[in-house]
């Protein structure tokens, strides 16, 4: 393998996760989980790669939009806020929109409940903030943002 982790063990799924995980979560973020992990917990950034971005992520049947919606519900109803906030993000990189993601979190208030529903609606404001204003012009103002991501 030629990347600083040179002890994960390189196949055609683990790079095929790779790839996915990357264009899914961004750069930035798969990179910081690499460096973040040590010798113990490394062994899970590997599995999760080749296991679930490698295999369940690769098949057909639903696109990645869908898949990432399906991912931010289930993680609303078991109230993973940080998991959320990486899926979140996944999800707008795969071409959801807000307003698809705020219909996602109003339909897991009545099957979830409201507290895991209003703190899945806590983090996502947050993430879709950050994401506009990461991918808009200079001119979009803060306040333009907060109003277009509150319900």
């Amino acid at each position: 393998m030629t990347t600083s982790n040179d002890h994960l063990l390189r196949d055609s799924q683990f790079d095929a996760g790779l790839a996915t995980r990357t264009q899914v979560m961004g750069e930035a973020f798969v990179q910081k989980a690499f460096a973040g992990a040590d010798d113990f917990s490394m062994v899970m950034q590997e599995f999760t790669t080749r296991n679930a971005w490698g295999s369940t992520w690769q098949r057909d049947g639903i696109d990645l939009k869908t898949r990432s919606l399906i991912t931010v519900s289930m993680l609303t109803a078991l109230g993973r806020a940080h998991e959320l906030r990486g899926h979140v993000r996944g999800a707008l990189n795969n071409g959801a929109t807000p307003e698809e993601l705020r219909e996602v979190f109003l339909h897991a208030t009545v099957y979830c409940g409201f507290p895991l529903a209003i703190d899945a609606f806590r983090t996502a404001c947050e993430v879709i903030a950050e994401w506009k204003a990461a991918n808009s012009p200079a001119n979009t103002t803060a306040n333009d943002v907060a109003k277009a991501t509150h319900p």
